[in-house]
């Protein structure tokens, strides 16, 4: 898949870098941007001052910067998406649409189990939904595809944790909720070591409450993960006998994804 590189941390001439490397300006912008989404397609000057913290003398230059370059539209209502993140949709859904065998895959998986298929990525201290077969259940569990879920739960997280160094471990634990059964990162790495030695995760209400799922990796040549692939539904579905039902066909079709090169597809060997 595309790589991750880190930043090296110099400043370039959009502005100041922080202590991340990543350039303040950019995350301001960005910032500002991800306060959009469907419940919210607008958002306003004194909102945007209201969750970002920043000055509104800042919000209105970098606001302005954006809609001269086409990423914000200015209504008399607010600022929504604007016409130029088009361009980026659309080489986005080339760059990541899986293959329509792939997908008839994954739906023929979601109706022999009646239950959610998903397939995440890794983004840094994230987890990405990149596609998706949705249960024929009524009652099922569903994230949109797109959605950056955090990876301190989850049978897919630990999945794609597998390959993690320590420092990684701790920054994913760190990111815990409070309330979150105070995961450190002892107890994290445990986890991540169960899941290496059965060769799946399971978990269940570790994100919400009353779902569960169970997850595999799927592994380059070199043996090194570069997407998980889960199913998830109602946690009382979800008993111990029905998830080792489930890993053998989870198993066979992570397998055949791999074989049939969606790594490759995403920029990795197989």
């Amino acid at each position: 898949m595309p790589s991750q590189r880190s930043s090296s941390g110099a400043a370039g001439p959009g502005g100041a870098a922080s202590e991340s490397g990543s350039v303040r300006s950019v995350e301001r912008a960005l910032e500002i941007l991800n306060l959009l989404s469907e419940d919210r397609p607008r958002v306003t000057i004194r909102e945007i001052v209201e969750e970002t913290g920043l000055a509104k003398t800042t919000v209105i230059r970098i606001a302005h910067t954006l809609v001269q370059n086409g990423l914000l539209w200015s209504t008399d209502t607010g600022f929504m998406a604007g016409p130029g993140l088009w361009r980026w949709a659309h080489l986005a859904h080339h760059a990541w649409e899986l293959p329509a065998q792939m997908q008839q895959m994954m739906q023929d998986l979601a109706k022999e189990q009646q239950e959610t298929v998903n397939l995440y990525i890794r983004r840094d201290i994230h987890r990405i939904c990149i596609a998706q077969a949705e249960s024929p259940r009524a009652l099922r569990h569903v994230v949109r595809i797109g959605d950056e879920l955090p990876l301190w739960g989850g049978a897919s997280s630990k999945a794609l944790l597998l390959d993690a160094d320590d420092a990684l471990v701790k920054r994913v634990a760190a990111s815990a909720p409070r309330g979150v059964e105070h995961l450190d990162a002892d107890e994290l790495r445990a986890a991540i070591e169960v899941v290496r030695a059965e060769g799946f995760a399971a978990s269940h209400g570790e994100r919400e409450s009353g779902v569960s799922a169970v997850a595999v990796p799927l592994l380059d040549d070199a043996g090194s993960v570069f997407a998980a692939l889960s199913v998830s539904g109602s946690t009382p579905r979800f008993s111990e006998e029905r998830v080792i039902e489930i890993v053998p066909a989870l198993r066979s079709l992570a397998d055949g994804m791999a074989g049939r090169g969606l790594g490759a597809a995403f920029g990795r060997a197989r």
